[in-house]
């Protein structure tokens, strides 16, 4: 046998097509359709755009009352937002949706006019007016705007927004024990016969509202409502800072501390609600004081009742002590709210919007302008699809004679744009499929030759024992077993070529010492060697190099080839092993098989790994094997991750090349 190679599949020219150039967008189909896609566009909107100019009658009228009523409500919408949240941050969705709901541009900025949010939506948005409509501080409401925005609830004589509650705000679990609370009075209340519901204020805290606005009908009921006066431990601390507060304001002044109550009022101990869900500010009349309660001497001084200082009650004095409790809400609320911000609301580029008036001239303009764009868009959808559906109609037509059974045919190539690298691509497909055919018949002629010769020589042996001419002796048999050895040989190089070509050729890696086996290959050459005539030889190697391999699967491949290079290497020639490391120093593992034999043809070099090829056409078992032998080679070498190839100059020898991937480092 002349060394064959196994499996040249004719996928060389299919290797070119990946490596091709991406196409430029101008020369690709998905160019052509975008720009065919946005001529269709441009005159659609150059025809809108005149339908626009053409029709347009006048300008909107604008209701100014329906804009008041939009502007007092984009106020108080975000008027309610300041008050709480203690920045600005993430408003912008707020004034977008009330842009959205009432077509006008809002934007907000800083007192600094450095803009905070703006609905506007123009790459370059117009220059906003020298006054604001309104300026947005929950601490000091517009009157005015917020009676209108806020449904008849009013504001607070301090004209801060009973919205902002600050440290006021019950937590989660305040705010639900006291709707339980308030839940079972409403029950209570409505069993005694009075209509009543639960109220949730802006702090959270919850409160019964007698139907009617009758509070006195309850005072004659056992639905004691005192429990939900009562404040909660964040309300009282809240509450003693902003007494604190106002206390400071009002000594500054010369006066008496004041206690406030939970309402904010002072004098009599409040009966209900917080601030937040208060009017105005009211000083009560205070009550008569209990009897003092005589303490132990020995009571701790923090044990004591703390005295409450209550003022003398005169209108200056009230007057004072509103303006400081007034004054000491702002300070401590001024954390919690955002801070003060100029509103703007205007129409979007202060352009009016346009009206149409659809006289008989301008209908027939509609129905001509569109009637125009229609026909520019269907005749460039027709030329340009015909233009793609003509190659992929060719296409399918030989796809479908293929699938018949008939000869695979090339189609024409009509450009380099994406169908034409389609057809293309199609055309090696089909020439492989051709090729792939061809390696069939030849393989299984092939096959059928090489089992026939040992076939017809056990029949032959067997039919002149039948008939007398051939006695059975043990030459007969070994003849005969020897034949059969060959036969079983060819069998199994065909499973081995099936399993690796189907990927399930087993493998079992483990660390292998590549000289020792090399050592072991030419150990078992050796007798084969001698009777030939030829030497063979492991050359000394560099200390062994570690390979994660299959020892008996890569004893396999080299024996192959050292059992090729013996059988074409002449009496006196040298066979030699050799293992070395690749020079690039990747822990790549070179195993090089070479001889001094009769070498190969440049023409038959690219054949040699083709299965059952040889180099002499009588295919006489006598110079060559199986004809399997490279083939299985190269199989094995890729099972392993590896490449082989083979170099020759013809009257001096060959030699061949196994590259392995060298086993990873061992750890510490």
């Amino acid at each position: 046998m002349r060394r064959a190679r196994g499996g040249n599949d004719g996928s060389d020219s299919l290797r070119e097509t990946p490596g091709r150039a991406r196409l430029p967008l101008r020369r690709s189909l998905l160019g052509r359709l975008l720009a065919v896609s946005a001529l269709v566009a441009a005159c659609s909107v150059a025809a809108t755009a005149w339908i626009a100019v053409q029709t347009t009658s006048g300008a909107i009228k604008q209701e100014q009352g329906q804009n008041l009523t939009a502007d007092a409500r984009i106020y108080d919408t975000l008027l309610d937002y300041a008050a709480r949240n203690p920045t600005w941050d993430g408003v912008g969705a707020t004034v977008r949706e009330l842009a959205r709901e009432s077509g006008r541009r809002v934007a907000l900025t800083t007192q600094g006019r450095q803009p905070l949010a703006d609905s506007a939506t123009a790459a370059t948005a117009p220059a906003l007016p020298p006054q604001a409509s309104a300026v947005v501080d929950p601490l000091s409401v517009d009157t005015v705007l917020a009676a209108r925005g806020t449904d008849g609830q009013g504001t607070a004589a301090d004209r801060i927004d009973p919205r902002a509650v600050g440290p006021f705000r019950l937590s989660a679990a305040d705010s639900r024990t006291l709707r339980r609370t308030a839940d079972d009075k409403v029950e209570c209340l409505n069993r005694a016969g009075i209509a009543s519901d639960v109220v949730v204020g802006a702090s959270g805290r919850p409160r019964v509202q007698i139907v009617g606005n009758d509070p006195e009908r309850a005072l004659g009921t056992r639905c004691d409502l005192a429990a939900l006066d009562t404040p909660t431990r964040s309300e009282q601390k809240a509450l003693d800072a902003l007494t604190g507060l106002a206390d400071a304001c009002l000594k500054r002044q010369g006066r008496e501390g004041v206690q406030l109550n939970s309402d904010l009022s002072w004098g009599d101990p409040a009966s209900s609600t917080v601030p937040g869900e208060t009017g105005p500010l009211v000083p009560r009349v205070p009550l008569p004081a209990p009897a003092p309660v005589p303490t132990p001497r020995d009571a701790p001084a923090e044990d004591a009742a703390p005295s409450v200082v209550t003022p003398e009650r005169t209108g200056e004095n009230d007057r004072a002590i509103a303006s400081c409790v007034s004054a000491a809400r702002s300070e401590q609320l001024s954390s919690y709210v955002a801070s003060p911000a100029l509103l703007f609301i205007g129409d979007e580029g202060g352009a009016t919007l346009p009206g149409f008036d659809l006289s008989p001239a301008n209908t027939a303009r509609i129905a001509g302008a569109a009637a125009l764009v229609l026909a520019l868009t269907v005749g460039a959808s027709v030329f340009a699809g015909a233009r793609l559906v003509r190659p992929l109609h060719a296409l399918t037509g030989a796809a479908q004679r293929m699938r018949d059974g008939e000869q695979p045919e090339s189609v024409p190539v009509s450009g380099d744009d994406e169908v034409g690298r389609l057809a293309a691509a199609f055309n090696d497909m089909s020439a492989h499929r051709a090729r792939l055919e061809e390696q069939r018949k030849a393989m299984v002629s092939d096959v059928a030759h090489e089992l026939r010769t040992p076939l017809s020589n056990i029949r032959g042996w067997l039919e002149a024992a039948q008939d007398g001419l051939a006695d059975p002796d043990p030459a007969f048999v070994s003849s005969l077993l020897e034949e059969a050895v060959l036969l079983q040989h060819i069998i199994d190089d065909l499973q081995d070529l099936a399993a690796a070509d189907a990927g399930v050729l087993r493998l079992h890696p483990e660390s292998v010492e590549i000289r020792e086996l090399l050592s072991q290959v030419a150990a078992a050459h050796q007798a084969r060697a001698e009777n030939a005539g030829v030497t063979l030889a492991v050359t000394a190697t560099a200390p062994g190099r570690a390979l994660r391999a299959d020892p008996v699967r890569l004893r396999q491949a080299v024996g192959n080839l050292v059992s090729n290079a013996v059988r074409h290497t002449p009496e006196g020639g040298r066979v030699t092993l050799r293992a070395y490391a690749h020079e690039e120093g990747d822990g790549t593992v070179l195993v090089e098989v070479a001889d001094t034999g009769s070498g190969i043809p440049p023409e038959d070099l690219p054949h040699v790994f083709d299965r059952f090829w040889r180099a002499e056409k009588s295919r006489s078992r006598r110079t060559g094997g199986s004809g399997l032998g490279l083939a299985i080679v190269r199989k094995l070498v890729e099972a392993h991750g590896g490449t082989v190839d083979a170099t020759s100059v013809e009257g001096e020898g060959s030699t061949f090349v196994l590259r392995l991937p060298g086993a990873p480092p061992s750890g510490p």
